[in-house]
C-alpha cells in the first residue's frame, strides 16, 4: 500500500505550502495597513518629528484624532497648525490674534507641563 501513504504525504505538503503562502500573505497586508500615512515620508526619521508624536499620542489623541490630519470626537484637525497656533492653545487655551477658529470651544484645557515640548508638536503637526 504505497500508494496511500504518498498521497497523504503530498496532500500534507501541500497543506502546508498552503499555510505558508497564507501566513505570508496576511504578514504582507498587515505590514502594508499597519503603518501612518506620515511614516512614509522622510519625517518618520527626524527625531523632532518622533518626539512630536509620542507628545501628541500621549496629551491629545482622547479629544484629536490619532491621525493629525483628521477630525477628532471633540478637537478638529490639527495638521498644519503653526507653532503660534499649537503655542497659543496648548499654553494659554487662546488663539493668535487675528486667528479664526475652526471650531468656537472653551473645552481645551490648558498644558503648561507641554511648554518644553511645543516645538516637537510643531514639527510633527506642520
Amino acid at each position: 500500500m504505497i500508494v496511500p501513504s504518498l498521497c497523504g504525504w503530498v496532500l500534507v505538503q501541500r497543506i502546508r505550502a498552503a499555510l505558508a503562502i497564507s501566513l505570508l500573505g496576511s504578514a504582507l497586508i498587515i505590514g502594508a495597513c499597519s503603518g501612518d500615512s506620515d511614516n512614509s515620508s522622510g519625517a518618520a526619521k527626524d527625531p523632532d518629528w518622533q518626539r512630536g508624536r509620542a507628545v501628541y499620542v500621549a496629551n491629545c489623541v482622547a479629544c484629536h484624532n490619532n491621525d493629525p490630519s483628521k477630525d477628532g470626537p471633540i478637537g478638529p484637525a490639527l495638521k498644519g497648525s503653526s507653532r503660534e497656533l499649537i503655542e497659543y492653545r496648548v499654553l494659554r487655551t487662546e488663539y493668535p490674534p487675528g486667528y479664526k477658529p475652526k471650531r468656537n470651544t472653551k473645552l481645551m484645557p490648558t498644558f503648561p507641563y507641554l511648554k518644553s515640548e511645543i516645538p516637537y508638536l510643531a514639527a510633527y503637526l506642520r
